[in-house]
Formats: C-alpha cells, structure tokens, sequence
C-alpha cells in the first residue's frame, strides 16, 4: 500500500478512536474535574490503547484531571517484568508496578484444564482496589471494549440465565470507587490495528489468555462470524443495550404486569412487534453531539488536522 494512503488511514483510526473514547466518556459522564483515574494497564492491546487514547484526550481537555497507570505483576512464569516500566518511563507517564503472586494462588487452587478467569478476577479485583485506595485514585479505568460488552451479554444469557451485561460505568463492589470502560464503544479489530500502529510491547497472559476453550473464547468466534456476514450487527446489539423496554421484556421486577390494566387509549409502548417499522425522517447525527453537559468536558475545535501524535477534534465533546 501507498505510505501517504497509509498514514491517512492510520490518522482516520486514530481519529475515531478519540471520538468513540470521547463518546463514551460524554455520554456517561466519567470523568469530572479533578478525578483521579488509576488506569489499569495490563501489557495488552486493549489496555496499552486505553492509556494511549486517554493521554491524548487529556491534553486537548478544558479540564485537570490525573492518569496513572497501574499494573499487577502475577508473578507467572516468564513475565518480562521490565517491559512495562520501560514504557512508562519513556511516555512520562506516572505509574505503580504492584506485584502479587496470585499466578501460584490460582495454580494451586483451580485443578489443570479448568477454567482459572473467575478466582484471577476476584484476586485482582481485591488487590486493584486497595492500590486504587493508597494511590488516592476515586476512578479506575478499564479496558473492556464493545465486543468484550457483548460477549458479556450472551455468555450471562446463555450460561448464567440473566440479561446481564458489562456497563460503561458502575460503582464497585465495595461502594468505594467508580469504574470507568472508556472503550465501550469501541470494536475490537480497531484496537488490533492501533496497537499494531503504535506498535506497543504486547505482554501475552499465559495465565488465562492461553486457555483457547473457553466460553468466551468461543462466543467470541460466534460474534466474529455474525459480524463478517452481517457487517453492522455488533454495532446494532450494542445499540440494543442503550434502548431497553421493560414492557417487553418479562422480569415483573422492572415491570408491573400483575397490576396491568386496559385503558382504552392508544400507547407508544403498545405490542407493536409485527408492525413494519418506519423510515426515519431524522437526518443521521454524528457519534458525539454538542450537548450541554453539566460536566465542562468540550473539544477544542480549529487545531491543525495535521498535528502530529494528537486526536483530531470534531465539533462535539470529546471529554
């Protein structure tokens, strides 16, 4: 390929990589000024692209808020401790190395061949909020992106029996922090391609990543294979869990069935399944709009498209 279509290519991801993040982080409100937002940062392309995207964002942000980067050494066999802090350094980016060997905890526990992510996550989860805690941190970031959101979905509705996702934002286990997915909107082949862009020092995880027979490994192919011969439908699923009609769901939790009555007047939420569905007559809006947030968080508009190692403003918030 042609190096100028290259870069222009190259600069096209990075641009929309900067407005889903931007999106997101709008549309959720997760970041305010003064925030503090530890970023878990794990030696992967989906975590390696969160800091990168939120570094970029923050330079451009009409707000002060603080990025630290955080990483839990497992201990497993072959880790090359010295990568990520090499890294680190080189970007300037304030960091903390927490090292806690739950590679052997989790060895010791879970017998060979089954499935160790479930005891890993609430290893981490326990020791990350702690680091979260001592670091003054009130925020922490993740690097779940959408199809991480919707892997998530099925694998609960198929295995867990609930309609159950991955939100873009939720208070943790102990009401004590709030957790941010910046990455929400996000599609995973876009972070493949940047993190071959930015060509960052990709750590593998021999602990779980390896383990090829996993469900969600599996839901994952499934979701590949839909979106190849149905381009767009990932994005219509994720789409799905931001247009949620209780009435026609059946959990009489978050609807009063037993307490329905006929009222004889026509009503939005009626059983309209089997009707057609009407052209819109709305004109297509871009992914952010300038709304009046009660968070200041605006792009700056008018910088130079050319501006190099930036994310390109759109006319909407990106922060």
């Amino acid at each position: 390929m042609n190096p100028d279509k290259i870069e222009r290519e190259n600069h096209k991801l990075e641009k929309r990589l900067c407005r889903l993040v931007g999106q997101a982080i709008a549309d959720y409100r997760m970041i305010e000024a003064g925030d503090r937002v530890m970023v878990c940062l794990s030696g992967g392309k989906d975590s390696y692209t969160l800091l990168d995207i939120l570094l970029k964002l923050r330079q451009r942000a009409p707000i002060d808020f603080e990025l630290i980067a955080v990483n839990l050494d497992q201990k497993q066999p072959g880790f090359p401790a010295e990568v990520l802090p090499a890294y680190l350094k080189q970007l300037g980016v304030p960091f903390h190395i927490e090292t806690q060997d739950t590679y052997s905890v989790v060895k010791k526990i879970i017998p060979e061949g089954k499935t160790t992510c479930s005891l890993c996550s609430r290893l981490r989860r326990g020791i990350l909020y702690r680091v979260a805690r001592e670091l003054g941190c009130n925020k922490i970031a993740l690097g779940h992106h959408r199809d991480d959101i919707l892997q998530t979905l099925l694998l609960n509705m198929f295995f867990g029996a609930k309609l159950k996702g991955m939100p873009a934002k939720l208070v943790s286990d102990n009401g004590e922090f709030m957790v941010l997915r910046p990455l929400a909107y996000v599609a995973e082949p876009d972070l493949v391609r940047w993190a071959q862009v930015r060509q960052f020092p990709i750590i593998p995880c021999n602990l779980c990543g390896s383990q090829d027979q996993l469900q969600r490994v599996q839901v994952g192919q499934m979701l590949r294979e839909w979106e190849r011969q149905h381009p767009g439908r990932l994005d219509n699923m994720l789409k799905a869990l931001q247009s949620v009609v209780p009435s026609h769901l059946m959990d009489r939790e978050l609807f009063p069935f037993e307490t329905l009555q006929t009222t004889g007047q026509p009503t939005e939420e009626g059983d309209t399944v089997f009707d057609a569905p009407e052209p819109s007559v709305e004109p297509a809006t871009p992914m952010l709009q300038s709304v009046a947030l009660p968070l200041p968080m605006r792009a700056q508009t008018g910088r130079s498209a050319s501006a190099a190692g930036s994310c390109q403003p759109a006319a909407q918030p990106a922060l």
